[in-house]
């Protein structure tokens, strides 16, 4: 099929005059969201009450919705689940592969991680006792790092601040040659390129899906497991809703079947609700044609900006192949700019400590969008309009 990315543009909400650039930080509302939400509510927990869960299928939509993800980022029906927050899923598939590599005490990691999953990581170091570590290293360097002593890789396929993006073939083939685990985590690629999670070879995968995959703020995360250890990964966090059998009430655990196993608490029903509203949306659309619009749209901004702002320095790599769906400037003030660029309706975001960060969907961001931004931008940086102290007082979240 090809998309109809006009067609899929009707389908969001859009604050008229605002140039949407951060749905890798926060996805826009499909306009069926809401009604979608409300029949959970009102049809559904207004009318069936506890009874929902059976008659309205409440109890197996981690499972349902996990199917729906699968189709996006290349995994095996059956093989993903939704449920509780991407922190979690990364400690969850953590736990697991170290203790199916128990010989090895070494977590890799780079130092374009998102800080969370490293939290994470050194958090369960902590627990297991002063024989794991968890070790860092530049991202360009984690292919000739994975060695012998190396248990598990969890790495975020694009960097959050960067835009760049591993070869998630390669690595988990260096992985699995080296005898390690490989674990990815796709916040920023399910739902902004095609993943190959069966392809690669990959162990265990995580992600969220309130940024590309639009189910609002707090939506839930989703946790891949590969097939070849659906029945051997050992849940760390063994939540009643990962039983075998929830309502039998056993005193001791017993694991569920495959990757739902992985579930660990009551699902959140209304933010499932408004992610199966997106995925509607994300039926229309083949990840071919999403990927060649968005390396478009990221080429006609990053041209755009260097003619216009000799300013602002690139950090997003140039080769499509080392890049995701978002492109990041460098600049001192970047905050500041940023501010500047939300004042005059083009929203991004900043991250420390001199990132200006736009990110670019093509289901609801189209060259006319990008042509416009690149004009605004440039009388800001043109005419210093950054510079002003409103712009420069620091809000919580950035």
């Amino acid at each position: 099929m090809t998309t109809d990315f006009a067609a899929t543009k009707r389908l969001f909400h859009l604050p008229e005059g605002m140039i949407y650039l951060d749905g890798n930080s926060l996805g826009p509302l499909p306009k069926s969201a809401a009604a979608r939400v409300a029949k959970t509510v009102t049809a559904e927990w207004g009318d069936m009450l506890i009874t929902g869960w059976n008659k309205a299928g409440w109890m197996d939509m981690p499972m349902r919705v996990g199917d729906r993800i699968a189709r996006l980022i290349g995994a095996e029906a059956g093989h993903v689940v939704m449920g509780d927050t991407l922190s979690i899923k990364v400690y969850q598939a953590l736990a697991s592969a170290l203790e199916m590599n128990p010989t090895r005490r070494v977590i890799l990691s780079d130092t374009g991680n998102f800080p969370s999953d490293l939290y994470m990581a050194e958090g369960l170091c902590r627990t297991l006792g002063p024989a794991y570590t968890l070790k860092t290293v530049a991202p360009e360097d984690v292919w000739d790092q994975i060695d012998e002593t190396v248990a598990v890789t969890l790495i975020t396929e694009v960097d959050y601040r960067t835009g760049r993006k591993h070869d998630m073939k390669a690595i988990t083939a260096r992985a699995h040659e080296k005898g390690a685990l490989a674990i990815w985590d796709l916040a920023h690629s399910a739902g902004a390129l095609p993943v190959d999670l069966s392809g690669c070879n990959a162990d265990f995968a995580a992600g969220c899906t309130y940024k590309y995959l639009n189910s609002g703020p707090g939506g839930p995360a989703f946790i891949y497991v590969a097939p070849r250890h659906a029945e051997r990964a050992r849940p760390a966090l063994s939540g009643w809703q990962g039983h075998a059998a929830p309502f039998a009430f056993d005193l001791s655990y017993r694991p569920a079947t495959g990757a739902e196993r992985m579930r660990v608490g009551t699902p959140p029903i209304l933010q499932l609700a408004a992610l199966e509203a997106s995925l509607d949306i994300w039926d229309s659309v083949d990840m071919a044609d999403l990927r060649t619009a968005s390396l478009a749209l990221t080429d006609q901004f990053i041209a755009g900006i260097e003619a216009a702002c000799p300013t602002l320095h690139l950090a997003t790599p140039r080769d499509h192949g080392l890049r995701g769906s978002q492109v990041s400037f460098r600049h001192p003030e970047g905050y500041a700019i940023m501010q500047a660029m939300i004042a005059r309706g083009v929203i991004g975001d900043f991250r420390a400590p001199d990132i200006i960060r736009c990110g670019f969907t093509p289901l609801f961001i189209d060259e006319s969008d990008v042509a416009a931004a690149i004009a605004i931008i440039s009388d800001i940086m043109q005419n210093n309009l950054w510079d002003r102290p409103e712009y420069k007082t620091r809000a919580k979240v950035t």
